[in-house]
């Protein structure tokens, strides 16, 4: 049977003699030419007339002997599924059903003719252009102060767009073949030119009093014809804050940012030296915390009932770093599987909770930071999925290539760069967080391109004191930048080491125990990879991590009292070394939890070792008390691009010193010097498993210096009276000797 197809054809090559050309492959094949039958507003039309149900084409210019083709990868499939009527565009392989909608203005007017309609507090509007144009995208829902809401949907590949809400019934082109349509209802995107001055922003403004509508709660999906993997279908807004409670299917909803009654504005984000960061997952923090309302666990309002309570205030830490709070596929997970960038995961609660959260957090003097995962997207459901098909690999415009956690995002590609820098911004901007943390920012996961920009956007542009801390491992020095202003990362190799020394052995077959090193990791890495303490954050346990107890016991060491002693020192060693110090929700009461119980905080006793596990545990007390301690003195958290070089430094112990002062051992000490406080300090740690004689040499003839703090008690006395009676060492003729027992480790201050 002989079927006949009509293909429109736009020309924007300019083909002098454009010809379409048809082949079938396989069993019957065949070549054919067609010439243009007529033409319209659109362009040239072809009607194709074969005894075939499908076929490839594409199109070229003939002038004589010479053919121009259209790029490689514009090679079109036909099926019958797409109908008697076709449309095409220059060097796309996408095929239209529908005639493509033409350009109706740019973007930037938009925004002029709406810009007094923007909130102006608590709000963000989407203007981030990387790429220098000044584009003012608009993307996402936005209600604007008239009750107005603007809807804008990056898309360079659709035909049409339509919006599908509550509003409106989803009455849209693909609403329901068998039902009554109702095309009076349909509320389509106009095209205007955007990124790039290209088309490829597609935006309306809707009244829903216009539609008699009284909805509380607006969800909205987008339904897009062409350009998309399938000819025609639903999708999510990218932008979207929220996605609707009804997971079935799972609309979009838009949110008023503007209304939380905000009381934060005396708030300062601490300055980066200052930092002492709690990591937490907001759904294993209170999971099972009998002090906590059951519906409130695993929730933003159990974090907020920890807050209140003086949990953290008392613990000394300055900064919550929150694992993922966006939403993600699992229930009630890690976050590690994001599907969206800008919303909230619903499993913990509402946005106005989370900026309840935010807010809280500000009252008791806690910056909060959250995790963002731009190196991949969910497998099981992921809305960027070949939303917009470009024909440039498996998963389309916003993918490229894998990681071994998911879907690899084409970060370094400007469009894609825009969108996950405005997702920072708007969680500046409306939920006032003070900072990010960057998952898997090596470049074998992520473009650091982004990372450049983000600097720039965001601490160059709406927060100077933003705190930005890169997952980069291994550590990279690029992002350094000047070293003060640069990323804070992870920096894996103290935490390796610590995992070497502590377990007494190889730590994941790539770090010894051997004291190769040491004084780098402890001098925060400057010869390694960076430039100022500002660039690192040491930790001794993570979300990625076993505890440390639980390291050591992989190694046949099931000494109750050495495992306690090992998980103090690797605590000591993490609030002393020159860097921000981090810790992880649990270390505080010495847990052993094994890679089943990463993510939950259980307070409950070692099998092996039973000790109380909650506020009374001796180890919770004096790690509260040593974190305070740190809080206290700035000479334990001293800071700079070389510190020995400003007399703010210097090495009293170490492997690469000579005999006396511990050449070969696995011991480390130092003298620190804090000008404006007019405090000075040292310490000492020892890891090797038996007692060591070391001669500690000042450079003052003669000084009186206070044991305050050891693995077994802080002993920081309040008055100089105190001071008098304490654990006191004396140095005459610029040194003293001293006694390391095995595993152990010191604080000292200088009285006199």
């Amino acid at each position: 049977m002989r079927k006949k197809v009509r293909i429109h054809y736009d020309n924007s090559d300019n083909f002098a003699n454009p010809i379409l050309w048809v082949w079938t492959q396989g069993t019957g094949s065949l070549e054919r030419e067609f010439f243009p039958v007529g033409k319209d507003d659109y362009g040239y039309y072809y009607d194709v007339i074969l005894n075939r149900s499908s076929f490839n084409f594409k199109f070229k210019d003939k002038k004589g002997e010479h053919t121009i083709w259209e790029a490689d990868n514009s090679d079109r499939f036909y099926s019958a599924n797409l109908g008697g009527e076709i449309w095409c565009k220059s060097n796309w392989h996408n095929i239209y059903t529908v005639k493509p909608a033409t350009i109706k203005g740019d973007i930037n007017d938009i925004y002029l003719s709406i810009k007094d309609l923007i909130p102006e507090d608590n709000f963000y509007l989407p203007t981030t252009d990387v790429a220098d144009f000044n584009t003012k995208s608009l993307l996402g829902t936005h209600k604007l102060k008239d009750g107005t809401i603007s809807f804008a949907l990056f898309h360079p590949r659709a035909g049409r767009v339509y919006l599908g809400s509550n509003i409106n019934g989803f009455k849209t082109p693909g609403y329901c073949e068998a039902c009554n349509i109702e095309e009076e209802k349909f509320i389509e995107l106009d095209l205007y030119c955007g990124y790039y001055d290209q088309p490829n922003i597609w935006w309306t403004r809707v009244d829903p009093q216009q539609f008699e509508s009284e909805i509380d709660e607006i969800e909205y999906k987008f339904y897009v014809q062409g350009g998309t993997g399938g000819i025609e279908r639903w999708v999510y807004d990218p932008y979207t804050r929220v996605y609707s409670k009804d997971y079935r299917r799972l609309n979009c909803q838009v949110v008023d940012p503007t209304s939380f009654n905000w009381s934060d504005d005396k708030w300062q984000t601490p300055s980066m030296s200052d930092l002492i960061i709690y990591e937490l997952n907001v759904y294993g923090f209170t999971d099972g915390d009998s002090d906590i309302p059951l519906q409130d666990q695993s929730t933003f309002q159990g974090v907020i009932s920890r807050i209140k309570s003086g949990y953290f205030s008392d613990l000394g830490v300055n900064t919550l770093a929150l694992m993922p709070t966006s939403e993600s596929w699992s229930s009630f997970g890690l976050g590690y599987d994001p599907c969206s960038f800008m919303s909230v995961e619903q499993d913990f609660g509402t946005p106005d909770d989370f900026r309840k959260l935010v807010n809280v957090a500000h009252k008791h003097g806690l910056a909060v930071i959250i995790d963002q995962v731009f190196n991949h997207t969910s497998n099981q459901f992921n809305p960027l999925w070949e939303l917009i098909d470009d024909n440039s690999g498996s998963g389309g415009f916003y993918f490229s290539g894998s990681t071994q956690w998911g879907n690899r995002l084409a970060t370094g590609k400007d469009e894609v760069d825009n969108m996950l820098i405005d997702s920072c911004k708007l969680f500046i901007e409306e939920y006032h967080v003070d900072g990010f943390r960057f998952d898997a920012t090596h470049s074998y996961y992520l473009d650091h391109k982004l990372l450049y920009e983000l600097h720039q956007e965001i601490k160059q542009g709406i927060k100077e004191d933003a705190i930005m801390i890169a997952e980069n491992l291994p550590n990279q020095r690029d992002l350094n930048f000047s070293g003060v202003d640069g990323y804070a990362q992870w920096c894996d190799l103290f935490h390796d080491k610590m995992k070497a020394l502590l377990r007494e052995g190889r730590f994941r077959d790539w770090c010894t125990d051997t004291p190769d090193k040491l004084g780098d990791i402890f001098y925060f890495c400057r010869n390694q990879f960076a430039a100022h303490t500002n660039n690192v954050v040491n930790y001794s346990e993570s979300h990625d991590e076993t505890s440390v107890k639980y390291e050591v016991e992989t190694n046949q060491i099931a000494d109750c009292e050495i495992k306690d002693k090992k998980a103090r020192l690797a605590m000591m060693a993490t609030m002393t070394a020159l860097g921000q110090p981090m810790i992880y929700m649990g270390q505080e009461f010495g847990i052993n939890r094994d890679a089943n119980d990463i993510n939950v905080e259980k307070l409950t006793p070692d099998p092996n070792c039973p000790n109380p596990g909650d506020f009374y545990n001796p180890f919770y007390q004096w790690s509260q008390q040593l974190i305070n301690l740190r809080k206290k003195y700035k000479a334990l958290r001293i800071s700079g691009f070389n510190p020995i070089e400003t007399e703010q430094f210097r090495w009293l112990l170490g492997p690469w010193l000579k005999a006396e002062q511990g050449q070969g051992e696995k011991v480390i000490g130092w003298q620190t010097k804090d000008k404006d406080e007019g405090t000075e300090m040292f310490v000492l740690l020892n890891f090797a498993n038996k007692e060591l004689q070391f001669s500690l040499e000042f450079e003052e003839k003669n000084s009186t210096w206070s044991q305050i703090a050891d693995l077994n008690k802080i002993t920081d006395a309040k008055t100089e009276k105190l001071l008098k009676t304490a654990n006191l060492l004396q140095v005459t003729e610029g040194s003293s000797e001293f006694k390391l027992p095995a595993y152990s480790g010191f604080i000292y201050k200088r009285v006199k």
